[in-house]
């Protein structure tokens, strides 16, 4: 039987990366495609995952729009597909690789397999464009893996066939304990790294953001880098801050937070790098879905800068907390965990226990083998 993974950005790869090498390991022709709709980012996780594409679309362009992007997708995927002749191609999550490979699919009748399938918001400005890509990538899949049980019955609700549902938690966590381990390790490592425990070579509570929505551009970010120029005033903390390339974020970023000691900007870094942050941290503030679901595994809180979140089960329980871009409540939630967090009772992540790769392969062999 014949696999081809697809995905174009960092977070689909790092997701899709121990799903790759668990089908390695079974009797499964398996091959590799990427779309590079982010290019460098992608090139380091594929690298610390060790992953060499079949097929290397190089589509990433600057500025480029979502719909340019889409065609440009859909037309070079469609010469890939013909070629290989897949039995199955697996895509991830909710972005436009993920929504033109799986249309590109269904056009030519192959069947498509979802990895963290069923996330909503209900609201198709937000996250803009994602949650009208998980939808529509939703209508097309043949096979739905979701991370959760609230995933699980938003798909149910929607109509979609209980028999090719599978519920096996997030493949986020399988690539993060990996990456946990490998870091560890006494004999990898990373020149990233060893800068930042430079950088951070300080006694205080280190704050670690991110932010790239597009629902943010603007006044969002701005209200987000005022609430962090208030909360680098005291003098426990220290916020770090790997800054998104988008102009939109990098600019405004850089114009309201630069020449402060209290504040580290720093460019975007790898995922091992990222992870050891993460694991350096007091808490995080991001608009990231991915960091949701790391950072409970991590026993770290997250505040985020978005009004709705499609992985609803970190906030039921209280590992994340809703702030969206309001300053007085960022200002007033980060206050409140600096002085009061002493740690969660329980770090039983919902999004899985670090053996979803290996599930949706037995699900694979099950309906295939």
């Amino acid at each position: 039987m014949k696999i081809l993974l697809c995905f174009g950005t960092r977070p689909e790869a790092i997701k899709m990366a121990p799903l790759y090498h668990e089908l390695q390991k079974s009797d499964f022709l398996v091959k590799v495609c990427v779309t590079a709709q982010h290019r460098e980012m992608l090139d380091q996780v594929l690298d610390f995952f060790e992953i060499v594409p079949n097929y290397d679309l190089n589509l990433m362009q600057a500025n480029q729009t979502l719909n340019s992007l889409s065609a440009k997708i859909l037309f070079k995927i469609d010469e890939v597909l013909i070629k290989e002749k897949p039995d199955l191609v697996f895509v991830h999550g909710d972005t436009t690789t993920s929504t033109m490979v799986a249309l590109a699919a269904f056009n030519l009748g192959i069947k498509v397999g979802h990895i963290e399938a069923g996330l909503r918001t209900y609201n198709k400005h937000a996250p803009f464009p994602e949650e009208m890509n998980r939808q529509i990538t939703g209508r097309l899949a043949d096979l739905h893996f979701t991370p959760t049980p609230s995933a699980t019955l938003n798909l149910l609700n929607e109509g979609i066939n209980k028999n090719i549902i599978f519920q096996t938690g997030n493949t986020i966590i399988d690539a993060l304990l990996f990456a946990v381990n490998k870091i560890k390790d006494k004999n990898y490592s990373h020149p990233e790294i060893d800068e930042l425990k430079e950088v951070l070579k300080v006694d205080k509570k280190i704050i670690l953001v991110t932010g790239h929505r597009r629902e943010n551009f603007g006044e969002g970010f701005q209200n987000i880098c005022e609430a962090l120029l208030t909360i680098s005033q005291r003098e426990d903390v220290i916020i770090i801050y790997p800054v998104h390339l988008n102009p939109n974020v990098k600019d405004i970023v850089y114009e309201l937070l630069s020449n402060n000691e209290n504040i580290h900007l720093i460019k975007p870094v790898s995922y091992p790098a990222f992870v050891w942050l993460m694991q350096q941290s007091f808490l995080i503030v991001s608009d990231s879905g991915g960091i949701q679901e790391e950072a409970p595994s991590l026993g770290k809180p997250v505040l985020v800068t978005r009004t709705v979140s499609e992985r609803p089960e970190g906030v039921i329980v209280g590992f994340s907390t809703l702030v969206g871009t309001d300053k007085s409540k960022i200002i007033t939630t980060i206050d409140s965990f600096l002085d009061n967090f002493k740690g969660f009772k329980s770090l039983d992540s919902p999004y899985g226990k670090g053996n979803s790769s290996n599930q949706i392969v037995d699900c694979i062999k099950s309906e295939f083998l």
